[in-house]
């Protein structure tokens, strides 16, 4: 029902302030430059190379190195110079590139506000970007919403010399409210993680124990959900595995991704005991007419360790925008008194065709943000009973598939979001579904 709050990106105009601005405001600030000098020698070449080709040759592994120093967050701007060699060690047909850069303030802030969940919230933030020397990140936020207040503290520490193996510390409280289970939930915890790449894959290393507060949102809950209510400690260790090839995560046009997630708690503690598995794939294929076809597959199994039955908290949910369109958000599945009480096994799939607008209006311009989109969804969500077998598990998968198809505009918000205007209509629908 409800993550552990991962650092949220720090986003809003800064405070305009800095340390040593607090700290030394008399003293005169001295313009720091440091440049980084590669000189490039090719040695056995029998055909003269041109200074063309060594300038295109240049250009490529420098963007390459800019990218790098860019992702390491801790620099405004990476500008490369790539020019003759200069000064008395300078080589008849050398060349020298020099990194520019600009660094971001040693302490920034931010402020923004976000609507969502039938809540407004306002977001403060204070970030130090680069807090040792080493590209290390602390970061602190807090979130003062209508309903809720949460906040967080992130600490992250990547490899030196290897800066896509990192390491982060997280403390956070997070409150949320879920109407369509009459829940609300108040989680406290502290995670540690460790994020290395391995081979073509990239894998994350978790720890998360975090104390658990359950409580009924409204006086007509329903007594399962008023049963669920209470504190509870859980301690994990999980692990996830991602291939991405994709040319964009909010609307791409070729690519395929490849998730899978597996959590296991109750081994180092606290009263929750479970093995929880979910998994995504998604493919992607640019066809005529700049067409994309697009198909994704998804879910998942939580199977109980002991004889003391899964949480609400911890179970799988399914319908709405997100899964299967046409259905309110997470009303799919097992409920009780109109307050769905979610799945411990699920499964869904989806295949999208998008086009260009018909008569191209725009094109060239904003008219490209906007995609023709048609779609047809499916899934179900249940609980199992363990003992059955395989071949009785998947039958009941099988049995009362919720779909939907139809068709919508699609807008394009940059890197950051999508946003979907579809007309739906939803079949299979069962009995307590909305």
């Amino acid at each position: 029902v409800l993550q552990s709050l991962d650092p949220l990106p720090m986003q809003g105009p800064e405070l305009g302030f800095q340390a040593d601005d607090i700290e030394r405001p008399d003293m005169e600030q001295e313009s720091k430059q440091e440049v980084l000098e590669n000189k490039v020698f090719l040695c056995g070449c029998v055909v003269e190379c041109k200074s063309d080709l060594l300038h295109c040759w240049l250009s490529l592994r420098a963007h390459e190195a800019r990218q790098k120093l860019l992702r390491l967050g801790i620099f405004r701007q990476v500008d490369v110079v790539i020019d003759t060699s200069q000064g008395v060690d300078a080589l008849p047909n050398g060349l020298d590139v020099t990194f520019d850069v600009t660094e971001l303030r040693r302490m920034t802030g931010s402020y923004n506000t976000m609507v969502g969940n039938n809540e407004g919230c306002m977001v403060l933030g204070l970030k130090l970007p680069n807090v040792f020397g080493s590209a290390e990140k602390l970061t602190f936020q807090v979130s003062y919403g209508t309903k809720e207040t949460s906040y967080g503290l992130s600490f992250f520490k990547p490899q030196p010399g290897h800066f896509e193996r990192s390491f982060a510390v997280n403390l956070y409280k997070v409150a949320g409210q879920f109407p369509w289970s009459s829940l609300r939930e108040t989680d406290r915890g502290v995670s540690t993680e460790f994020s290395f790449p391995l081979w073509k894959t990239n894998h994350t290393l978790k720890w998360e124990g975090v104390w658990r507060e359950l409580g009924c949102l409204e006086r007509t809950a329903s007594f399962a959900v008023r049963e669920e209510s209470g504190h509870s400690l859980k301690s994990s260790l999980s692990h996830s595995m991602v291939i991405d090839t994709r040319n964009s995560a909010i609307l791409p046009r070729r690519g395929a991704l490849l998730k899978i997630n597996q959590e296991l708690a109750g081994y180092t503690g606290g009263d929750a005991s479970f093995l929880k598995e979910d998994f995504e794939i998604q493919f992607n294929r640019h066809l005529f007419w700049d067409s994309v076809l697009s198909a994704s597959l998804w879910g998942g199994c939580l199977l109980p360790i002991g004889d003391k039955p899964t949480c609400i908290a911890d179970r799988f949910y399914l319908g709405g925008p997100t899964s299967v369109r046409g259905f309110s958000m997470y009303s799919i599945g097992p409920q009780s008194e109109g307050d769905y009480l979610g799945g411990e096994v699920y499964w869904a799939g989806a295949v999208h065709l998008y086009t260009p607008l018909p008569f191209h209006p725009g094109k060239g311009g904003f008219g490209d943000l906007f995609r023709t989109h048609f779609f047809l969804n499916a899934g179900n969500l249940c609980n199992l009973n363990y003992g059955d077998g395989p071949q009785a598990h998947l039958r009941k998968l099988a049995e009362c598939i919720r779909w939907s198809y139809g068709a919508g505009i699609v807008l394009q918000l940059g890197n950051i979001a999508r946003l979907e205007l579809n007309y739906c209509i939803p079949t299979g629908v069962q009995s307590g579904d909305r």
